[in-house]
């Protein structure tokens, strides 16, 4: 079995940040005794455990913050990440309240649903720029700002055309929240342990399905659906207190690994705190040095972050790239065949079984569980698959600085687990739309409702998953794409299923979607068998750009320094000539 040995990254993500970041002696220095066979545990099968053949490396830790430090941002983000689906969700009971007051048709309501994905797919584009920039927590209060502003609007407005413009804006606040929250997993976790944090933040975009609606139902129901909006403002502020005050900036090109502070105005009372508390303790030579480390650490990450208006065409950058695109386009499938279900929920049950909004709302229990428990399940598969192909090719797993990407199969770690999912999932959904064209039991389509939530949704994780893992050097960014191609494709689904359903049936038409998803999925063969060699050209690419921008940089500098030199030169001769 062969051990690379030298210094483990994460492929292509910020490496000048990254080696910024101080090091303690223990983290510097690995003996190469760690090869020696009476250091190394055998693992579980009789075989040597490859994250204990550690190589020898002196590059800093991939992440400062500790593992509870990381599992406590990986909570609050979950809790960001929840937000955001359940402002849909949450909607959909009090649709016929809805229509019933403002007196529109049930078209004109369905296209709040429509609108509200389309800026779901365009606002994190800006939200996504902007956090790989700037940093996570500027992104963050400035979407929770917004999303409070349209829920009070909503929550107070009487007009067909007040709720359109506001859920659009609530839809711009809330949808960076999950574009936020896996850029922020990129941040603080390595590849061989990203599918667990994944996996949460999912569970998080997953449980807005399960809880939303029937929150929904009994507010509609016993409040008034005045009192939703009211709810999210409540749940929404709650959050940005706790975010505000909490949880510590984690963009890697403002803090590198973790260890670097941010300017003052970015940092948390906590940290804020730790720091004015350790340079009080200090004497005045070692307070100094510190301040002025701290101060050439900032301004060497500054180097390389240039403050600007987002650009929401680095998005477009991102769907442009071929293996990205493979990924993307089959994900807006999958989820807009998963959408196509909770936007039909209202209309078919109220048609079939006679439900009012309570009732529908408890219909949404059995998806949005299977949906949850897919998030955590998948997300542990996934680092124990990732661990399983790295011990089949004999490639070393560095948990604390990262794995070296251009080495590893990730597309083969990913997608192995998609297949029984997929097809599984399909014939569910196959079975979902003929069961609702019979009127059978309730239980029936209830079953598999979480059947469909545990399987197509399971799917749809792998795939965001793989999508940070392709392009990890601005993830917030490849999640926005991820979220424009999927919400835009899925606005059209939602938009025109209920046409579909009056116009096919409602079994032929939940038979047509599974059928296309099924004949798409080659894509995934494309993807496993030329997505690789794709990755490399575009890192090779990506380098030759760096490198050359660099030598740009420097060129400046040197011309720069050069000019310095030619003034101080002729200061004298400017001297003698005023002197005459």
């Amino acid at each position: 079995m062969a051990v690379e040995r030298g210094s483990s990254v994460q492929s292509a993500i910020l490496p000048e940040s990254a080696q910024l970041a101080p090091l303690s002696t223990q983290e510097a220095s690995h003996s190469p005794s760690l090869l020696d066979s009476e250091q190394v545990q055998p693992a579980q099968d009789g075989g040597p455990d490859l994250e204990q053949l550690a190589a020898v490396s002196t590059g800093p830790v991939y992440s400062a913050f500790d593992k509870w430090k990381k599992r406590y941002i990986a909570i609050m983000v979950t809790w960001a990440a929840f937000i955001s689906p359940t402002s849909a969700n949450i909607y959909f009971p009090a649709l016929n309240s809805l229509q019933s007051h403002l007196n529109v048709s049930t078209k004109l309501i369905n296209l709040t649903l429509t609108s509200y994905m389309i800026f779901q797919g365009l606002a994190p584009t800006v939200f996504g720029d902007l956090a790989d920039m700037a940093g996570r927590r500027p992104a963050y209060i400035l979407a929770f700002v917004i999303y409070l502003g349209a829920n009070i609007g909503l929550a107070l407005q009487n007009s067909y055309a007040a709720l359109f413009i506001l859920r659009c804006l609530q839809s711009t606040g809330s949808s960076g929240a999950i574009a936020l929250g896996y850029g922020v997993v990129a941040d603080i976790s390595t590849s061989s342990e990203r599918g667990k944090y994944m996996g949460m933040v999912g569970a998080g975009t997953m449980l807005g399905p399960a809880l939303g609606p029937v929150i929904g139902g009994l507010l509609a129901q016993f409040l008034g659906w005045r009192s939703i909006f009211w709810f999210l403002v409540i749940i929404a502020g709650a959050f940005l207190v706790v975010f505000t005050l909490t949880v510590p900036e984690t963009g890697r090109n403002v803090v590198g690994n973790g260890s670097v502070p941010p300017q003052g105005w970015n940092m948390t009372v906590l940290e804020w705190y730790r720091l004015r508390k350790e340079v009080k303790s200090a004497d005045g030579l070692s307070r100094s040095a510190t301040a002025e480390g701290r101060r050439l650490e900032q301004a060497q990450l500054a180097q390389h972050r240039k403050l600007r208006f987002p650009n929401p065409l680095k998005t477009v950058h991102i769907i442009m790239e071929k293996d990205v695109a493979v990924v993307l386009i089959y994900n807006s499938l999958i989820y807009t065949a998963f959408y196509d279900i909770i936007a039909s929920i209202p209309q078919l049950f109220a048609e079939i079984y006679g439900f009012n909004d309570l009732q529908i709302g408890l219909c949404y229990i059995p998806f949005g569980c299977g949906c949850a428990v897919a998030s955590f399940v998948n997300g542990k598969l996934l680092d124990r698959n990732y661990k399983r192909v790295a011990k089949q090719i004999g490639f070393t797993i560095d948990r604390k600085r990262g794995d070296d990407m251009r080495h590893f199969p990730i597309e083969r770690a990913r997608l192995e687990l998609i297949w029984p999912l997929l097809w599984f999932g399909f014939v569910c959904y196959l079975c979902y739309g003929w069961v609702l064209q019979e009127n059978v039991n309730l239980a029936a389509p209830l079953i598999l409702q979480f059947l469909i939530g545990l399987t197509v949704n399971g799917a749809f994780n792998v795939l965001s998953t793989l999508v940070v893992d392709l392009y990890p050097q601005s993830p917030s960014t490849a999640t926005a794409a991820n979220n424009l191609v999927r919400c835009l494709v899925g606005a059209g689904g939602t938009g025109i299923i209920n046409i579909m359903i009056d116009n096919m049936g409602r079994g032929w038409c939940f038979t047509f979607i599974a059928l296309v998803c099924i004949a798409m999925m080659p894509m995934l063969w494309v993807e496993l068998k030329w997505g690789p060699g794709w990755r490399e050209e575009r890192r090779v690419r990506l380098e030759k750009i760096s490198e050359e921008k660099k030598r740009n940089e420097q060129h400046e500098v040197e011309e720069s320094s050069s000019s310095t030199v030619d003034n101080v030169k002729t200061e004298p001769e400017r001297s003698r000539i005023e002197e005459k």
